[in-house]
């Protein structure tokens, strides 16, 4: 299970567009799992320029960074740097 949260900021921007990530298959059967932090740039108009996960578990990164990177957000006057919360749950 994956749950996403955008902490909440004034100036952050509205998600049109979200892509789930997908669990890596070995981190699941290994039961690996937890948040995972990715600073996203985004565009005037509203594409993702750049991500990079600011902590989270090495095996996980790789698949929040993809996700976030073909999100798409609301347009907005400037580029703005928008925090994502990507929680990769193992389940039981």
């Amino acid at each position: 299970m994956l749950t996403v949260a955008l902490p909440g900021h004034a100036d952050d921007r509205h998600v049109e567009k979200r892509v789930p990530p997908v669990y890596p298959e070995l981190a699941k059967r290994m039961r690996i799992g937890g948040m995972v932090h990715v600073s996203a740039t985004v565009a005037p108009n509203g594409t993702v320029t750049a991500v990079k996960a600011t902590s989270g578990n090495k095996m996980l990164t790789p698949a929040a960074e993809d996700a976030v990177k073909r999100w798409k957000f609301a347009p907005a006057d400037a580029v703005s740097t928008v925090d994502v919360d990507i929680n990769f749950e193992t389940g039981n």
